[in-house]
């Protein structure tokens, strides 16, 4: 394997192991400072392994993520989104230029 590749797996992993520490770091957070969550993790790992000619499914790359069922992390550490929090995400998804795609139902249901 390729060092720069297996460097930068090595930090994928730290960054989840990271986030996994800050899971008072709710995902709608997340989106409002930095443009994305736990959540874009899981969609890009199956969008990438689709370029490549893989199938991951969703709930298993979320897994990967959440290192748990994502439904028992929600239940577990997801708070309800604020107003402001949803108002600030909305506000930024009108300003988006981005090809980024905001459908992250899943932070606010």
């Amino acid at each position: 394997m390729n060092k720069e590749i297996e460097i930068q797996a090595a930090v994928f992993r730290r960054l989840l192991a990271h986030l996994d520490d800050r899971k008072d770091v709710q995902n709608i957070e997340l989106m409002n400072l930095a443009g994305f969550c736990r959540n874009c993790f899981s969609k890009w790992t199956v969008a990438e392994a689709e370029k490549l000619g893989v199938t991951v499914d969703i709930d298993i790359a979320r897994e990967q993520v959440y290192g748990m069922p994502y439904s028992e992390w929600k239940e577990k550490h997801q708070l309800p989104a604020t107003e402001e929090q949803l108002e600030n995400l909305m506000s930024q998804i009108k300003q988006s230029n981005s090809s980024h795609s905001f459908a992250h139902n899943e932070l606010v249901e």
